[in-house]
């Protein structure tokens, strides 16, 4: 089973560390800002189905969303991705959520409250009324730098996607 999946989020999020952590195992520190769509693939299993993950990485700038909206289609879920450490990325990613079900429809998503390694600094907690307004089946706390739950976040994606 091949699945096509998006990762959403304002720039800066930890998209591209986060797809890097789950394919590659490794982090950087260095920051490159993506530019339009970047595409890795990494297989998984879910029970006894083989699940092989088509992850586009869209890029967070709002000069290119236009662009970004349309490297949605055909996906069939995506991870929306929060800074927990700065408010205002929960505020891009809920535009993200309405523009993605505006041209997905209702697709698995799952939150990723990223960089948990900084807790201390959150800005944004999973009991937000803002975050739970997603109605995301699963909200998941994740480190990129550490490694910290981003396998988990993406077994969950590939689980509703299976069972859809």
């Amino acid at each position: 089973m091949r699945k096509k999946i998006c990762m959403l989020g304002a720039s800066a999020v930890g998209k591209t560390s986060l797809v890097k952590r789950f394919v590659e195992g490794i982090f950087s520190e260095r920051y490159l800002t993506s530019v339009g769509v970047k595409i890795d693939r990494k297989t998984v299993r879910v029970g006894t189905v083989s699940v092989d993950l088509l992850l586009w990485d869209l890029n967070g700038e709002d000069r290119f969303q236009s662009v970004s909206m349309r490297y949605l289609r055909g996906a069939a879920g995506y991870l929306l991705v929060v800074d927990g450490t700065r408010k205002e990325t929960l505020g891009r990613a809920l535009l993200l959520h309405q523009r993605a079900q505006a041209t997905l429809g209702s697709v698995p998503c799952v939150v990723v409250l990223n960089k948990v390694d900084l807790a201390p600094t959150w800005e944004v907690q999973d009991t937000d009324p803002d975050l739970l307004a997603v109605g995301a089946r699963t909200v998941t706390k994740t480190s990129a730098k550490t490694g910290t739950g981003v396998e988990e976040a993406f077994l969950h994606l590939a689980t509703a996607l299976v069972q859809v």
